[in-house]
């Protein structure tokens, strides 16, 4: 199935958010630059419209399950995004952590970086999974939405606890109860990102920006600030900054937080949302402030002084990437002990100072600062105790409820 089929089986605000996150949004970034959490994805009704019905998965996965071939073949393929792993400075196509896998295991990794966009990948492995074929992978990484679909249509195999020790004891509390898996019975973080205030001092005048309240509201950034054109990123924030938990609100909830962005628009406090591309502005300071993804701050921040990061007082939003075993794979228990290797702290830490993402890993700091200690300083990739007691996840939504505020968003951002 091609991709536009997928898309255009959408309902229509939810495919223009897609494209919208795709063409300047997290989609349209390599992962070196920042970590891909598109909002949108077919779901069953689109399975439905495909001709092809979504699985049903049993309370214990077998009904996903394949025979494990993996005591006889030593053997893991694992699908991952480009620029998402560790890297050997003098050849690309080597990976310390994955020859250090083979070395402690015996087990030989086949990587591949084939997951361009999570959409993108959910049409190419939709049919064999839908059919109940494997998909030729044990194991692939997708942003918390895409795996929770994957998890509902029972495409996602069940882990098995005795394969996963390092993983069950190291995994930060705060990463352990997703609406979407809240026992972690199916999956496992690769890594985090963090939504933050940032603001150019420069153009501040030296005035601190610590609020999405002053964003929305600061007549010294009229015209002078900008919002994400992802939906859950800003309007997640919003709701933070209302007193509303991102993780329960309503949508009554909802409807305030757009209402509260519409004033400010209309106002034109706010200049725009944007993707990526606010990057360049905040750098210049052609804008002051802004909502930002902590991905590309560190660069920003390394390039220019002038740019600062605030944690506001209400908490932030935050997404994680996700390891899965799709069903039918052929080596669960190989892809389980791969799982469970990146949950010791220097292996995790080896990890983190590769790709300069969070870590869900605890003891992680300690192992990174003897590696990396700019890194492991750095709280955009090792937040505070104070940060991560402020952290927030967006809820999972409904088909229904995916339709309807998508195209409240759009209309808010004209896109």
């Amino acid at each position: 199935m091609e991709l536009n089929e997928i898309t255009g089986s959408l309902p229509d605000p939810v495919r223009k958010a897609w494209q919208r996150s795709l063409t300047s949004g997290r989609a349209a970034l390599t992962r070196r630059a920042l970590l891909q959490a598109s909002v949108v994805a077919a779901g069953a009704g689109t399975l439905a419209a495909c001709g092809i019905p979504p699985a049903r998965s049993s309370a214990t996965g077998d009904a996903v399950a394949a025979p494990d071939h993996s005591d006889e073949e030593k053997v893991v393929n694992f699908s991952n995004w480009p620029l998402y792993i560790d890297v050997d400075a003098q050849d690309e196509q080597k990976h310390a952590t994955l020859d250090e896998f083979q070395t402690a295991t015996g087990i030989k990794v086949r990587y591949t970086e084939d997951v361009n966009d999570n959409v993108e990948f959910f049409g190419k492995v939709k049919p064999q999974l839908a059919s109940g074929q494997d998909t030729g992978r044990d194991l692939m990484v997708l942003t918390d939405w895409m795996a929770a679909r994957l998890i509902r249509l029972g495409w996602a195999q069940r882990l098995d606890p005795a394969n996963l020790t390092h993983a069950i004891t190291n995994l930060e509390d705060r990463f352990r109860a997703p609406d979407w898996d809240p026992n972690r019975l199916y999956s496992y973080p690769w890594a985090g990102i963090q939504v933050v205030v940032a603001y150019n001092k420069k153009a501040t005048g030296g005035k601190a920006v610590t609020s999405v309240t002053q964003l929305l509201d600061d007549p010294e950034l009229k015209g002078r600030v900008t919002f994400l054109s992802e939906m859950r990123d800003t309007v997640g924030m919003v709701l933070l900054e209302m007193g509303k938990d991102p993780a329960k609100f309503t949508a009554d909830d909802y409807d305030a937080a757009i209402h509260r962005l519409q004033k400010a628009v209309d106002s034109k406090q706010i200049r725009k949302f944007t993707g990526n591309d606010y990057g360049q502005e905040l750098s210049s300071g052609d804008i002051a402030a802004c909502v930002a993804w902590g991905g590309d701050l560190i660069q920003l921040r390394a390039d220019n002084p002038d740019i600062e990061f605030v944690i506001p007082d209400h908490g932030y939003v935050a997404s994680t990437d996700n390891l899965l075993i799709p069903a039918k794979a052929q080596h669960k228990k190989n892809a389980e002990l791969l799982i469970d290797f990146y949950y010791q702290p220097k292996i995790a830490a080896e990890l983190t100072a590769g790709i300069g993402y969070v870590s869900p890993v605890t003891g992680v700091q300690e192992e990174l600062a003897a590696l990396d200690p700019d890194t492991a300083a750095n709280p955009l990739v090792i937040p505070t105790p104070e940060m991560a007691a402020k952290v927030h996840a967006f809820r999972s939504l409904t088909e229904a409820e995916e339709s309807d505020f998508e195209d409240k968003f759009s209309k808010l951002i004209g896109a």
